[in-house]
């Protein structure tokens, strides 16, 4: 690693850091008027930085609002980058307060970019004698580079002085501009020289020399003889002005006019009252309580000199990767299996060649079982120059013992895959003890993403190696076979030590409740294997009947689009906002019902619902929307997702993404085909099973309205329950004053609609929009339903005052579900959060008994109902199965039975049974 100087200048791309914040942590944090992620984000990154190296003299550099000389040289640059969102744009003021109440220099000149003010800088202080370092994502910044200059990236903590510019890119700095001139860069717009890749740029840089030197010896560049040298010369022959111009764009100006000098970029005292006021704004509670508690040990209140200021930080890791291990050998490898037998718990990690479980090979395997030691053991990389590995057959024939031991704790994050990968090869993985990705979202679901960088940034302060970073990105990104053990070994090794690190981290966080403890330990955890199994299971699919459905829906649409030319009186892409734009507001003049962000009239699907009621067109672009979806989504797209080995379609369930518990399903998503129109009960239709079985669908009933009952405690609701009268007659014979047997269809249609609506929190104007009465009449039908139900009513005001209190509600189970924007002063954003706060604990209540269900019927399956029953989906309140039909009535009762027992309430939990030969039947 690259030797730091004591004191050096440091200085902070703060633009760099900007948006990498922004991406990196939760877009949910908020202090109730403006996300604060980006700020959040940043700020940490620059107190992580001032303790790690600290040092007297520092700035913080960001781009200043408008153009650059780079935007006169050429028109194009930056052309595609998208604008500054607004969310983050917002955030800039208030980031830029607290650093300089933090006492940091902050430098935003106007003309130029922050690159440029860096450069200047550094270049300044390195001919003063005066050591730099740069903190910085950005690569252009490599060309900076030199005895007094060096570079580190601290969202990977890669330290790079000139040795590491030549190892990271072939090439030394001061080829760094002829390197970025002729790859050119997309994202900033610089031209280069078409087909000119990392590769192609640093055989050429090595072979002849930089950009004038290359035009000089354009008859030499054929002998060089990496691919496509043939053709090289011409391709620079006639991109040579792009080639120029590039270089020009690429190149860091070192002469910016600066009013500040390196005897003024010094940190000064920081205003505590400020960073106490701003930090309270911004509810950053545990920087406040840092303040408050004992100034001196922030690194804001500290003179960044103060050694004694690098240990401060208890949540941030250094992590040394020198003690991680590629273990190629038979010796190493039976070491580590010693160590994993007599460890009480261990972190493992399968690293394969894609991410279907269905079809993804096996390349290598990762442990750690104290934190900082790491090993990972290649099995199948594949490219010409592997050293020699272990034979994947043997390595697994060790380890299948100890991966399929019960009393072998291992922790993984999202084990679940892992999992499928090592049925694959015949072992069933037992003994899973632990998920961080499971334990980090039932300690907060809403508190970020679930994914292993994520957590590491967000609970440990350290930015993993992304595997973008060691394979590249796009069309040619390599897969992990593919990838050199030198850096494929680091990356694997430190999945399992973050891994490991985490776990012990988050189980801190969760022991201290133990109701969530056990909703981890009891629900989420053991819901692993289950959902691997019915994954692998996966469904069978009639791809006949649905190729028929799409050629039927495909002459539906030209129908429809011939009907909207005709009635806009002009042909125009149904499927394009700006045409109808045009066609609604300009030509046909419809009312403007919603703005877009950007102050453009809206033409989203709730705009055309709303316009639907009264214009043709918009309900035949809805009808032509709706079918184009369910085209492009299922009918085309699941019978090529026919697995050629099973033939079934194999989804992946999600245990980490709704804010509810509910599970979630990709790829495809079985969860989201409609049942409300003919053309997505049409689908099921095609979910079928093979002779001597049958499907049988069995859901809850009304559960989310029985679980209302519960929390409410409201007596007619209980009532109504446990005499098994129909909830929505019963609901609109209370609220009408008549006898339930005069109730008629129409008023259960309405008693239906305020039952969900309520536990949506629908209001009266959404009520009157969806039964199409005047709004007053919902109004009045609201206020008799209240009257009716005066407990529910009570529990409602009970959660939102609960809710706002706390800023969290609750399942019946404990499972916590945390409403950010509960106390926001943007009311859209309040309201929001009370509809939610009311109805999560419902649907998170409904989510946690639908999953204790599924673990009662896969223990019965696994231990009596093996050969006979398969689990094969989960679509919210529903499990569908595959059963003989020799056994299809004793199976159906005993399951049904299972499910009505996976919890307790006040009300009967009933489960109702359909069957058939496609799901659409048995639904």
């Amino acid at each position: 690693m690259a030797h730091i100087p004591d004191n050096p200048l440091i200085l902070i791309d703060g633009s760099s850091y900007l948006y990498r914040a922004f991406h990196a942590y939760p877009s949910t944090m908020s202090n109730g008027d403006i996300p604060t992620n980006a700020v959040y984000g940043v700020i940490n990154m620059i107190r992580s930085m001032m303790r790690q190296y600290p040092s007297d003299r520092i700035a913080v550099v960001f781009d200043a609002k408008g153009k650059t000389f780079r935007d006169e040289m050429y028109a194009e640059y930056k052309a595609h980058r998208p604008p500054m969102p607004d969310e983050l744009r917002c955030q800039i003021e208030p980031l830029h307060k607290i650093i300089r109440s933090m006492g940091l220099p902050l430098l935003a000149i106007e003309g130029v970019e922050a690159d440029d003010v860096i450069g200047t800088i550094a270049m300044q202080a390195a001919n003063a004698g005066v050591p730099v370092l740069i903190s910085t994502g950005d690569k252009d910044m490599a060309q900076l580079v030199n005895d007094n200059v060096t570079l580190i990236n601290t969202m990977t903590n890669v330290v790079m002085d000139r040795e590491g510019v030549v190892e990271k890119f072939g090439i030394p700095p001061e080829l760094i501009i002829d390197y970025l001139a002729l790859m050119g860069d997309k994202v900033d717009n610089i031209p280069g020289v078409p087909g000119v890749g990392e590769k192609t740029a640093t055989a050429l840089l090595q072979g002849i020399g930089g950009l004038e030197a290359l035009y000089q010896n354009l008859d030499k560049i054929a002998d060089l003889g990496f691919r496509g040298s043939k053709t090289m010369a011409k391709k620079l022959e006639d991109n040579k002005d792009n080639a120029w111009l590039s270089y020009q764009l690429a190149t860091i100006k070192l002469d910016v006019e600066l009013e500040d000098t390196l005897d003024t970029l010094v940190k000064r005292p920081a205003d505590r009252e400020d960073l106490i006021q701003l930090y309270g704004q911004l509810t950053f509670k545990s920087w406040l309580n840092e303040l408050l508690e004992s100034p001196e040990g922030s690194p804001e209140m500290n003179q960044a000199s103060d050694a004694a200021a690098v240990t401060m930080d208890t949540s941030a890791v250094n992590i040394d990767r020198s003690r991680y291990q590629t273990v190629l050998n038979e010796a190493d490898f039976m070491a580590w299996l010693d160590k994993l037998k007599d460890a009480d718990l261990f972190a493992f990690d399968t690293e394969t060649d894609g991410l279907d479980y269905m079809t993804a090979n096996l390349v290598g395997v990762s442990f750690a079982i104290t934190e900082g030691e790491a090993a990972y053991v290649p099995v199948a990389h594949d490219y010409m120059d592997a050293p020699e590995q272990l034979e994947r057959d043997w390595v697994l024939a060790q380890l299948k013992p100890i991966l399929e031991d019960e009393d072998c704790h291992k922790v993984g994050q999202n084990l679940k895959f892992d999992m499928s990968i090592l049925a694959r090869y015949d072992i069933e993985l037992r003994g899973i003890a632990h998920d961080t990705m499971l334990a980090s979202y039932v300690y907060d679901s809403v508190g970020g993403r679930h994914d292993m960088d994520s957590l590491a940034l967000r609970f440990l302060q350290h930015s993993c190696i992304s595997f973008e970073q060691i394979a590249g990105k796009g069309k040619n990104q390599l897969t992990f076979n593919q990838i050199d053990l030198e850096q494929a070994g680091v990356y694997a090794a430190e999945d399992a030590d973050v891994t490991l690190r985490l776990h012990h981290r988050l189980m801190e966080n969760l022991e201290q409740n133990e109701t969530l403890l056990k909703i981890y330990q009891d629900i989420e955890v053991p819901l692993v294997p289950v959902l691997s199994r019915m994954e692998r299971t996966g469904v069978h699919i009639d791809d006949m009947r649905l190729n028929v459905q799409s050629q039927e829906i495909a002459q539906r649409l030209e129908e429809l689009e011939s009907k909207a030319f005709e009635i806009a009186g002009e042909s125009f892409n149904l499927s394009s906002p700006k045409q109808l734009q045009q066609i609604f507001f300009e030509k046909m003049g419809l009312p403007v019902v919603k703005k877009t962000p950007s102050g453009t009239p809206s033409t989203n699907e709730e705009v055309l619902q709303e316009l639907a009621l009264d214009y043709p067109l918009p309900k035949v672009i809805l009808e032509y929307r709706g079918l184009a979806k369910l085209k492009s989504t299922y009918t085309d797209k699941l019978p090529k997702m026919i697995n050629p080995v099973t033939g079934r379609v194999h989804t992946s369930y999600h245990q980490a993404v709704t804010a509810t518990g509910r599970l979630s399903s990709t790829d495809p998503n079985l969860q989201n085909i409609p049942v409300r129109n003919e053309e997505g009960r049409r689908i099921r239709q095609a979910f079928v099973t093979e002779p001597g079985w049958k499907i049988v669908a069995i859901d809850y009933s009304q559960i989310e309205l029985r679980i209302m009952a519960h929390l409410s405690g409201d007596q007619s609701l209980l009532d109504a329950f446990q005499q098994g009268k129909d909830i929505h007659a019963a609901t609109a014979a209370e609220i009408l004053g008549i006898p339930l047997e005069q109730v008629s269809g129409e008023q259960r249609r309405r008693a239906k609609a305020v039952n969900f609506g309520l536990i949506y929190g629908m209001s009266a104007f959404g009520l009157a929009k969806q039964l199409g009465i005047p709004r007053h009449e919902a109004q009045s039908y609201m206020e008799k339903y209240f009257e009716r139900y005066p407990g529910v009513m009570q529990y409602m005001e009970d959660t939102r005052s609960q809710a706002s209190e706390q800023g969290y509600v609750e399942t019946l189970f404990g499972r916590r579900l945390h409403l950010p924007e509960i106390r926001s002063r943007n009311g859209m954003r309040r309201k929001a959060a009370e509809r939610a706060a009311i109805n999560a604990p419902m649907q998170g209540t409904a989510a946690d008994i639908i999953k204790k269900a599924m673990l009662l019927v896969d223990s019965w399956i696994e231990q009596e109902g093996q050969g006979r029953v398969r689990l094969l989906m989960q679509v919210h309140d529903e499990l569908v199965f595959e059963i003989q039909e020799s056994s299809l009535t004793e199976i159906e009762s005993k399951i049904q039975k299972l499910m009505e027992s996976a919890a307790t309430l006040r009300v009967p939990l009933v489960a109702e049974a359909g069957r058939g030969d496609s799901w659409e039947q048995a639904h």
